[in-house]
């Protein structure tokens, strides 16, 4: 189906049949309320640990409570001036992240992470810019006694030149072996871009763009509808070639948010290429992914292999880069599909939609209603194990952040007029 063209159901609704039934079924709004919304965030707070939790947090909050603020709808730079108290628990992160840094005494300005976990991931601890960033444009500083740019410029410049590459330039997502993750692409380029934003630099905006180049150019497969593998070099042991629906989702994020980095810089009129070419690779993950929607709205974990578990986590994120392209490019080719995964993952427990989902019976009532996809502590189910994504999770930080960015641009887009809402 050709970009824009008409698509006002899902494709498995050519011919009348269950799958159909439903999707009318939840032509009624199914949405979460603010008191379950603020279970979610309430999870996603106490239970992110790692880095790239963490970081990922940090951009779902500002995108939820401070949009203006944020790289997907706000100016890059964003207003001068302290931040609303919004942005508080994000402060909170950059302060945490920034005071337990090791400086070296005879080298302050050396380049070092700004958090380096046990497994080695390098591109996680790049996931904490934006936050760092911010903290240091509203003046944190002077309140903290920290310096946040020179913690910023440290993780950028390590980044940059202590992180192996392969030979033709993309920078490994491991730090003890060159080895690709679809993940990282939220991680490291946002980050490269938002700095780059923030201080004038228009090569480290190209630099994040050639760095989701060349991850497109190793990881897409042409052969499955330009879905992304997963994880490609490194150990063959560690290799994942699968199309994991939450790479994907990983991916078309992080294309999503250098976009709109570039789209709100000084630098918009002069890097219209980058960003039509951003445009293009997202719709392709689009593209590739939603043919294998399933009748339930999610997708399965690896989105092309119906022998997997469905995993309301990616179908959640992909669905905030659906809206987000509607509102930052015009693209609305698959609205549809998007509002139908929203609906979906907001169910009600008694919705016509067969669940894949068992609520955990934890002695804490959910707000309001028994949710489909929401356990009674609210958070969402089924989702991969964030330590072991081949299997099903049970409480995952990341997951709950994919859904406060899933309702961050979905209000963005009601906000909007609803743009496409029938896929044209």
């Amino acid at each position: 189906m050709n970009r824009g063209q008409r698509r006002t159901m899902p494709s498995f609704c050519g011919t009348l049949s269950l799958a159909c039934l439903a999707f009318a079924t939840f032509a009624r709004a199914q949405v979460l309320t603010a008191a379950q919304l603020s279970a979610v965030k309430s999870n996603l707070m106490q239970g992110a640990k790692q880095s790239w939790e963490l970081g990922t947090e940090t951009e779902a909050l500002t995108e939820f409570d401070s949009p203006h603020y944020s790289v997907v709808k706000g100016a890059v730079p964003p207003p001068p001036g302290p931040g609303p108290a919004s942005l508080d628990e994000v402060f909170a992160i950059a302060k945490n992240i920034v005071s337990n840094l090791t400086i070296s005494p005879s080298d302050p300005n050396a380049p070092q992470p700004l958090d380096l976990p046990p497994g080695m991931a390098a591109g996680d601890s790049a996931s904490l810019g934006f936050a760092v960033l911010l903290a240091d444009w509203t003046g944190r500083g002077k309140v903290d006694g920290l310096d946040y740019g020179a913690a910023a410029t440290a993780q950028v410049d390590w980044t940059l030149t202590d992180v192996p590459r392969t030979p033709d330039g993309a920078i490994s997502h491991r730090i003890e072996q060159v080895q690709l993750w679809a993940d990282s692409v939220y991680m490291v380029p946002p980050t490269l871009a938002y700095y780059g934003a923030m201080n004038n630099n228009r090569s480290l905006l190209e630099e994040a763009h050639n760095q989701i180049r060349l991850y497109r150019q190793y990881l897409r497969d042409p052969s499955a509808g330009g879905l992304w593998k997963h994880i490609l070099l490194g150990e063959a042991s560690q290799d994942d070639e699968g199309h994991w629906s939450t790479g994907n989702a990983w991916a078309a994020a992080g294309m999503i948010r250098v976009m709109a980095t570039i789209q709100h810089s000084k630098f918009s009129r002069e890097m219209t290429s980058e960003v039509q070419d951003l445009i293009s690779w997202v719709s392709e993950i689009h593209d590739g992914v939603y043919p294998h929607l399933n009748s339930d709205g999610l997708f399965n974990n690896y989105a092309d292999n119906s022998s997997t578990f469905h995993d309301a986590a990616g179908t959640a994120m992909l669905a905030s880069t659906v809206y987000r392209l509607s509102l930052l490019a015009g693209v609305h080719t698959h609205i549809p599909l998007a509002e139908f995964s929203r609906k979906s993952i907001s169910a009600p427990l008694n919705s016509a939609v067969s669940s894949h989902a068992s609520p955990t019976s934890t002695g804490a009532a959910a707000p309001v209603q028994s949710l489909l996809h929401f356990d009674n502590e609210m958070w969402l189910t089924p989702v991969p194990n964030p330590d072991n994504w081949s299997v099903l999770g049970e409480h995952s930080p990341e997951s709950q952040a994919f859904v406060i960015e899933m309702y961050a641009a979905w209000r963005d887009w009601v906000a909007a007029g609803s743009p496409g809402a029938h896929g044209i």
